[in-house]
Order: C-alpha cells, then structure tokens, then sequence
C-alpha cells in the first residue's frame, strides 16, 4: 500500500468540505453576467435562458433541484467544496438534470441521491456536452448518469467519486459513473473510492480518455469492474492506479473490454501505464484486461500483481 499511497499523493482531492453548513437564506445564487441574484439555482438557470452565463454559488447546503432546458452554463462555487446539494432531485431523477446545449460544474458537492428506480444521480446528462471539475459526488445511487447523445462529449477533471453505486432490489445496478452512448469521454485526474455495488467507471462513449486516475477499492462492498467499457471504445486507459479489495460482486477482471457487444469497435484501444493490485492478504486470478471484442487491444507495459492475468480473452 505504501506504492498506492505515493501514487495517490499528486491528486488533488476536495478538502474542507462544509458537510452540515446553512444554507444562504438571501439570494445565494448570483448571475455573473448582470449581477442579479436569486433564491433558487433553478431561477438563475431559468434567467440564462438560451443564453450563456456563469453563476456563483454561495457556501451552504441546498436542499433543492434544477433541470437546465436551454442554452450554456457553468455553475461555480464560490469556494470549491463548500456548495453541497443534497437528497432533493427533479424528475425523480437527479440533483441537475441537464439539457441544454453545454453546462460546466466547478466545486460543487453532491450527496444523497436516491430514487424509485435506483438510479439517483447527483448530475443526468440528457443531451449536450458536460465538464466537471473540482467536484465531488458521495453517497448516493450514482455520481454521474446519462442518456445516449451520439455527439455528446463529457470531460471529468479532478473529481472524487464515493460511496456510490448499488446492485440491490433487483433493479438493474448503478455505478459511480455511467456514461451512456455518446462520441467521447475524459476521465482525468480524479478519484473513486470505496463504491457500494456495479462498477467505478462504465462507459459506452465511442472514444475514452481514461488517464491518471486512482481507483480504490479497498473500502468497496460488493462492487464490480474498475473500468466497463460494455460497447467496446478507442482511446486510451493510461497512468491509473487500481486497488481491488475483498468485498467483489465479481472479482474477475480490473478493465473489461466489449462485455455487452462490441458496437464501437476497440481496435488500437491503448492500455499501458498502469499499475493494478490487490489489497494485502488477497491473491486471485483476475485478469487485468478481459476481452469479449475480438479487436486488436494495444495493451501496453503495466504494472501488475504476480497472481493477476495480463489479459484474458472471453
């Protein structure tokens, strides 16, 4: 664990949050652009319009939801990690329900989801693109979900993702982030830790950025694969360091290439880099990459345990 904790020492997580701090009572949510203020994130979304603007959250925790229609916005704490939305979601479905045509999330905490159909989210991306950085997302259903939009493009920056996912009720799992069918994701810089069910990274995005991330497990119960590309993608899964722990659902395999089909095509899929282990105490079989795509993966140097396979074909 020591290689774990040196890898991990570079990221730069969200500290100080503010998990029990008021919510303003006096228009806490500010338009950049005009320098009105309003009472709910939802009014302030609603002012942009199919516009573009900028609005500044005040510390505290809200107990409310807004769904973006129209237009491009970025909503950006005041102070990173000390602007939490929490439990409240819109359309039974998230705390941001977004579809307009681009939104970016600077330093907000989202906490608490949960719905009917196992699926709360602190964000849903129905359609356009998507970058969030310096957020966190915990203990909830799902961080990040969202519908398919071929040209839909989601980078993710500098972010921690915790406690999330489920695979109970027998509903279908959620995961700490699902990604569905959309031209590109980034996934850069940022943290999974401790998922409670399905997979830290799913993605059915036809090309993926997945690089310099930390994937702990160690704390996880009864979660799945680390990366799930179920559809197949091209890109590249680079630079991570991946921590599989005791409590596994299905310890099989780190990264799975193509499980559900092969539809976008992974030919020249680079993986290299990275460095996969298992928690003291734990010696399985698992493969680092199991491969239903029946592609040429280019599966670099990585660094992994004695015990684990280096790739598995299914």
């Amino acid at each position: 664990m020591k290689a774990l904790a040196a890898s991990l020492a570079f990221l730069p997580l969200v500290v100080g949050l503010a998990a029990s701090a008021p919510a303003q009572q006096s228009a806490p949510f500010v338009l950049v652009e005009t320098g009105e203020a309003y009472g709910r994130l939802s009014e302030a979304i609603d002012a942009i319009g199919e516009g573009q603007g900028t609005i500044l959250v005040a510390p505290g925790t809200y107990r409310q939801c807004a769904v973006q229609q129209a237009g491009r916005i970025t909503i950006r704490a005041r102070e990173r990690g000390t602007a939490i939305f929490e439990r409240v979601t819109c359309e039974q479905k998230a705390g941001l329900v977004l579809r307009g045509q681009a939104a970016a999330i600077d330093g907000l905490v989202f906490q608490g989801y949960a719905v009917p159909d196992g699926n709360g989210a602190g964000i849903r991306l129905e359609q356009g693109a998507l970058t969030v950085s310096y957020s966190v997302f915990r203990n909830s259903e799902q961080g990040i979900l969202t519908a398919p939009d071929e040209n839909g493009r989601i980078t993710i920056d500098r972010s921690t993702f915790s406690r999330l996912g489920r695979c109970d009720r027998d509903l279908d799992c959620a995961h700490s982030i699902y990604i569905g069918q959309i031209a590109s994701l980034s996934v850069t810089r940022s943290r999974f830790e401790a998922g409670s069910g399905g997979h830290y990274i799913k993605a059915r995005a036809r090309q993926v950025e997945i690089v310099d991330n930390s994937i702990d497990d160690s704390q996880g119960k009864l979660t799945n694969y680390m990366i799930d590309l179920p559809a197949g993608s091209t890109g590249r899964v680079a630079g991570n360091v991946m921590v599989q722990g005791r409590d596994k659902d299905n310890w099989s395999a780190f990264i799975a290439v193509g499980a559900e089909g092969n539809e976008n095509g992974s030919e020249g899929l680079i993986i290299q880099g990275n460095r996969a282990s298992f928690v003291p105490g734990i010696s399985r079989p698992s493969a680092f990459v199991a491969d239903w795509s029946g592609d040429r993966l280019a599966i670099g140097e990585n660094v992994i345990a004695a015990s684990m396979k280096r790739y598995e074909k299914r």
